[in-house]
């Protein structure tokens, strides 16, 4: 058999719908129901495995158009229903109606032997080929990266990773901001950081809305000893310009260092500034001139009709009246002074991703403070001409972290909030990528840097990591004891019969099932939990099984179990650009 993109869970799934709606015909066919068109009905895998490995309420969903009780029903769908063949070995009838079928060995078999023979076992080709981008970071390049960004970088890259697995085109993108009033301010603050170095803080004093951080005095310097007092006397929009195009790229390639630092890698750099540059902006405003969905005001500005596009996606922006009511509020695209807002960039380069390169889906990784900002986008992509349900927003709650099962605030060696590179220096990066996926986006997260640097079993990621190098010494052993696997087509699993065992056979069943899940979820953190069960069931196996010891067909099962969980571990410590240690 060719297990090549195998899902065991979905064949199973979609074996049993056949063998029913086949049953239910020959069921109609013999008179032992009445000729009547299928109603849909659920097939799915129940939470216990006594009640079944597979259900169906296909008895209770046919009362109606059978005309009969769903027991009468069940009972002439099981009765004529034919498994040979199949992968299923009986089926029963439970309580009301419900249709429970029962796997054979054979599928057990056919789970092992995928995992053993396909190094990319988990990999399926649900997504067609479908092209995604997933954005995310996008940090602005006027300083450094903070929690939020070391949480969403890990984020995005392992949700690009599963999306990729689930057979999508993925592109994974950053978006440097490098345009409008965050450069204005940055460009302000340095210059006037490096007048401050001939002429004193007095004379030239800091304005409060100006970037305060130490990063801005280091860049001033610098350009100070590559050009001196030159500038000083100049024209200061000038400085302003020069200085920027100085530190600006330095920036960004330091962004690009730290988050390669975090095993980041990028397939686009995107630039804001290209789009202004190419008309882009313009461009996408007078197409929503054109449309009516903006319009001129008095002072010349350019507005959206943002609630009349937003309202569809949920909560739009308001403001007050004069009546002290609150109504949808139409937003600025192009300021009075014919300056784009961000927004309008924004709408540009969202166009840019779905019409001019052509994506399927763009799914940008957010903060949850951005929340508000969901609505309008969708819908401006409604207004533009698109559709605005091909642009989905992950929303990533703040991360807490904790030292001494305390709140941990400031940095010790900047005296300002920890950086991703200040959590780097500190953490594995094993560590950081693994602990940032251990919860659903939507959740906060508490991150335990005590928890983050042990050693032992109880740092999650450690333990998954002994469970693979644990396998690693085994097959070492089994190697040194002259005793060899014979393949996975001599693999049977009839004779593996102990609970671990069959347990840790359903968990690497359902490995492909939860990759396609957890991309159609946007939620990466499904895989971390499953490889923590995994882990978990395979200790549980081990000390509950000989290997080394048994023989014929059970020693060649547990060998091929030992073959696949590792696999399995290896894979998704690989997806998510984790070290798979073969020693401990």
């Amino acid at each position: 058999m060719n297990y090549h993109h195998y899902n065991p869970r979905q064949a199973a799934l979609a074996e049993a719908r056949a063998l029913l709606e086949k049953a239910a015909a020959a069921a109609m066919a013999a008179g032992a129901l009445p000729e009547a068109e299928l109603p849909a009905f659920i097939v799915e895998i129940p939470a216990d495995v006594k009640n079944g490995d597979v259900a169906a309420n296909l008895a209770m969903a046919g009362a109606r158009v059978f005309r009969k009780a769903p027991r009468q029903i069940a009972e002439a769908i099981v009765g004529a229903l034919d498994l040979t063949g199949s992968l299923f070995e009986r089926a029963e009838i439970a309580g009301p109606g419900f249709i429970n079928l029962f796997l054979g060995s054979g599928w057990f078999t056919g789970v092992l032997r995928a995992a053993c023979s396909e190094s990319d076992y988990g990999r399926t080709d649900g997504g067609a080929g479908k092209r995604y981008n997933v954005e995310f970071v996008s940090a602005n390049p006027t300083g450094p990266m903070h929690m939020g960004n070391a949480r969403g970088g890990a984020l995005g890259d392992c949700l690009a990773a599963c999306l990729d697995w689930a057979g999508y085109e993925v592109t994974r993108e950053f978006y440097i901001n490098d345009a409008g009033n965050q450069i204005e301010k940055f460009g302000k603050s340095l210059a006037v950081r490096y007048l401050q170095l001939y002429k004193g803080e007095e004379a030239c004093p800091l304005p409060a809305e100006c970037y305060q951080g130490a990063d801005i005095v280091a860049h001033a310097k610098n350009f100070a000893a590559e050009h001196g007092d030159a500038y000083v006397d100049g024209d200061f929009e000038q400085l302003k310009k020069d200085i920027t195009a100085f530190a600006l790229p330095q920036n960004i390639e330091g962004l690009q260092r730290d988050l390669g630092k975090y095993r980041i890698r990028y397939d686009v750099w995107f630039h804001e500034s290209d789009l202004h540059a190419a008309g882009a902006v313009q461009a996408v405003v007078d197409k929503l001139l054109q449309s009516g969905a903006c319009y001129k005001a008095e002072d010349g500005a350019i507005m959206y009709r943002s609630a009349q596009y937003a309202a569809k996606y949920g909560v739009v922006n308001k403001k007050k009246t004069d009546s002290g009511e609150e109504e949808a509020k139409d937003e600025v695209l192009v300021r009075a002074n014919g300056i784009p807002t961000y927004f309008a960039a924004d709408i540009a380069y969202h166009y840019n991703k779905l019409a001019v390169r052509g994506f399927d889906k763009a799914i940008d990784v957010w903060g949850a403070d951005h929340h508000g900002h969901v609505a309008r986008m969708k819908g401006a992509m409604d207004a533009v001409g698109l559709d605005g349900s091909r642009l989905d927003v992950v929303l990533m709650q703040m991360v807490n972290l904790m030292r001494d099962g305390k709140p941990v605030r400031m940095s010790k060696r900047t005296g300002k909030a920890i950086t991703l590179t200040d959590l780097l220096d500190e953490v594995p990066i094993d560590s950081a990528r693994f602990f940032f996926n251990m919860r659903e986006s939507s959740s906060t997260l508490d991150f335990d840097l005590d928890l983050a640097v042990r050693s032992d079993s109880e740092n999650p990621v450690y333990y998954v990591q002994y469970a693979h190098a644990r396998i690693c010494s085994l097959l070492k052993k089994l190697d040194a004891a002259g005793i060899a696997f014979a393949g996975p087509e001599a693999v049977d699993a009839a004779v593996l019969t102990d609970a671990s065992e069959q347990a840790l056979i359903r968990l690497l069943a359902a490995f492909p099932a939860e990759i396609a899940a957890a991309a159609e979820r946007y939620d990466p953190a499904r895989i971390t939990r499953f490889v923590i069960d995994l882990a978990t069931a395979f200790h549980r196996f081990y000390n509950a099984c000989r290997i080394l010891e048994a023989e014929g067909a059970v020693r060649e099962g547990r060998i091929a179990l030992c073959l696949a969980v590792r696999g399995v571990i290896r894979n998704v410590l690989t997806m998510f650009k984790i070290e798979a240690p073969e020693t401990m």
